[in-house]
């Protein structure tokens, strides 16, 4: 998707609005009280990427008088964030988060924001975090509220801040990683204050929790402009407070020739990618084992083993940073196996396949799309032949599992069969007996139960076993 289009100045009251924030405005201005639409909407209104059912506004009622007024408006109000002024609320597809007008300071050792409510919608404004974010609609009216010019700056694809960049940080340093996220996602570029107090204040991000940095990452990752997103991350220093790995590739692949540095490659295979998160996680770490294994010998520099050594990194930095335990297992799986394929080019029997399909398992997809996306060279010759490898490899798999169902694949007898024709109780050997019969299926495809039965006679014959 190209730069979204130059938003213009609305010339009078915005009409276009949801049906929802319409009756809240009106059922809040009937209760005394102001209500504006804020934030995420208006913002893409104006870039006509509308059309999302989460809404925030702001008001000066306090959480209390907020929930009286959405009695027999909600159907369901959630009240976990009133202690920082914010009920939220839900009628049908539509969720709201009604927040009082506030301004929000994190004291320096506390990760817990300190809030101070305020009196009017521009002393709100001001206090968040980019000056696209801090433009407003008053409802049910439609005036367009914008005192700190942020159709200006989205206009002009600029990020800045509606007071100093130090004070945005200070009030929340998160704000700092959402600049990169932004980036990402909006084709907007930062304005030279907000990289410089990045750089001075980044040390401010620890006070944040790994959970907040975590969803900031991802949005990031699935932006349409992720490498300069973390482009940003690196110049700034901020990737060095949570993500150290990533400035770390910032070496040479070769010092003679001066290849491409990982850093830039890894920023083209992030790139590659479809917008899938643990995807581009994989292709973010995938080749974060490099500067630990980095040695310059006589043929060259080389990597031994550094997908291994990046699967173990990865799975550490996602456990720091608080990822599901499913997402470190398939991302630290995909950096360890990401290296697989490039073997294949020496020529593969179907058994080759047949282990590759079973260790990639459900990340088959994810793999091949990885592989691909991996090979950034600029030498035509070269990014052609790997494409037809590719492409073959995909087609054997295809032909392979409409012959022999590989998603199925598992030893040809089960744990039971085997006690009941050797005569053993559970325990290894039965382990061991089915590890040699599913190494036999990929060495040959499927096989036979009765010739199975044959070939674990001849198995546990040489261990001295007895069968029946």
């Amino acid at each position: 998707m190209g730069k979204p289009h130059d938003p213009v100045a609305p010339s009078g009251a915005i009409t276009d609005l949801p049906d929802a924030a319409i009756e809240l405005g009106e059922r809040f201005r009937g209760a005394g009280f102001q209500l504006y639409l804020v934030g995420g909407w208006v913002r893409d209104h104006f870039l006509d990427r509308t059309g999302g059912t989460e809404l925030d506004l702001a008001t000066d009622a306090v959480p209390q008088e907020t929930v009286k007024v959405l009695r027999g408006w909600a159907e369901r109000r959630y009240l976990t964030g009133v202690r920082f002024g914010t009920v939220g609320a839900r009628r049908g597809d539509v969720a709201v988060e009604i927040t009082t007008f506030r301004q929000e300071v994190y004291p320096d050792d506390e990760r817990k924001p300190n809030v101070t409510f305020a009196r009017d919608i521009e002393t709100d404004l001001s206090r968040r975090d980019f000056s696209i974010n801090a433009m407003a609609i008053r409802l049910p009216e439609g005036e367009f509220i914008d005192p700190f010019s942020g159709l200006k700056d989205l206009a002009a694809g600029r990020l800045d801040t509606p007071l100093e960049p130090e004070t945005a940080f200070s009030d929340d340093p998160l704000r700092m990683l959402r600049a990169a996220r932004f980036v990402a996602q909006l084709h907007v570029e930062p304005a030279d204050r907000v990289i410089e107090a990045i750089g001075r204040m980044r040390s401010r991000l620890s006070i944040v929790s790994s959970e907040r940095i975590r969803e900031e990452l991802d949005k990031l990752l699935l932006g349409e402009r992720p490498a300069r997103g973390l482009q940003i991350l690196v110049e700034t220093g901020l990737a060095e407070e949570f993500l150290p790995e990533l400035p770390d590739l910032q070496l040479e692949q070769d010092p003679v020739h001066q290849h491409k540095d990982v850093l830039r490659h890894t920023y083209a295979v992030v790139e590659g990618c479809e917008p899938d998160r643990d995807l581009r996680l994989a292709a973010l770490l995938h080749d974060i084992g490099k500067p630990r294994t980095r040695r310059v010998t006589p043929d060259g520099v080389q990597f031994h083993h550094h997908e291994l050594e990046g699967a173990r990194m990865a799975t550490e930095r996602l456990r720091a940073l608080r990822y599901p335990n499913h997402v470190v297992e398939d991302v630290a799986r995909l950096v360890e196996l990401h290296l697989r394929f490039h073997g294949y080019g020496d020529g593969w029997s179907d058994s080759a396949v047949r282990r590759y399909v079973r260790d990639a398992g459900p990340l088959l997809d994810k793999l091949n799309q990885l592989t691909r996306a991996d090979v950034t060279t600029r030498n035509p010759f070269r990014a052609r032949q790997f494409r037809a490898l590719q492409d073959e490899l995909e087609e054997r798999i295809a032909s392979l599992a409409e012959k022999e169902n590989l998603d199925a694949m598992r030893p040809p007898l089960d744990g039971n069969q085997v006690m009941t024709h050797l005569g053993i109780p559970p325990g290894p050997i039965v382990g061991e007996a089915l590890d040699f019969l599913m190494e036999v299926r990929l060495d040959r495809g499927p096989i036979a139960e009765e010739e199975a039965y044959k070939l674990l006679d001849e198995w546990a014959a040489e261990r001295g076993l007895g069968g029946t």
